[in-house]
């Protein structure tokens, strides 16, 4: 693999795809002024590209419980205990512009224990970390806990939800040498220019 390989898979050229993700990909360029690597890899399979999105989109861009702030930081808290440097860099950006925080993402990602996050946050990220790590050891006292803490069952399906989904993105980003953007390292840290 290069230095400047975005994988260690074939990126397949944005006019060869098929006229869905070519859009989708055009419309996530125009948004964020760049192309994530995540939809240039997983374009390689497009099947498994449409799937891959139409359930990310289903678990981060829904309303509910959770904030969206809420959902990224358990991608990013997840992500960190899987060893998965493009969902950290990538989703600490997105967590980053969601909470209007320019350090959260940094803190979450190292030790969401001593990031200072109110307990209601700390209890969603044990939760979802566990799910991570461990999840064959949840227990009833685990869902307990976040419903002491306000969130409800349909919330605690989303908070393992996003940790399951993000366990699979996980490991195909190491599976196929997944580089982060260098766009991502400054978004959300600096005020915008526009």
């Amino acid at each position: 693999m290069s230095d400047n390989a975005v994988s260690r898979y074939p990126v397949p050229a944005l006019e060869s795809l098929p006229e869905d993700i070519r859009s989708r990909i055009l419309e996530v360029q125009e948004k964020s002024g760049f192309v994530p690597n995540i939809f240039l890899v997983l374009a390689h399979r497009p099947e498994e590209f449409r799937a891959f999105f139409t359930y990310h989109d289903a678990l981060m861009e829904k309303s509910g419980g959770l904030t969206k702030a809420e959902r990224e930081m358990i991608v990013v808290a997840t992500s960190a205990v899987n060893d998965c440097p493009y969902c950290v860099v990538a989703h600490g950006a997105i967590l980053r512009i969601r909470a209007k925080d320019p350090l959260i993402a940094d803190r979450v990602s190292i030790n969401y224990r001593e990031a200072g996050l109110p307990a209601r946050q700390r209890a969603m990220l044990d939760f979802a970390v566990k799910v991570a790590e461990a999840p064959g050891r949840l227990e009833e006292t685990d869902r307990d806990r976040l419903k002491a803490e306000g969130f409800s069952e349909e919330d605690i399906w989303d908070i393992g939800a996003i940790a399951g989904f993000f366990a699979l993105s996980n490991r195909l980003a190491a599976v196929t040498s997944l580089r982060p953007n260098e766009e991502f390292h400054l978004l959300g840290r600096l005020p915008r220019t526009k």
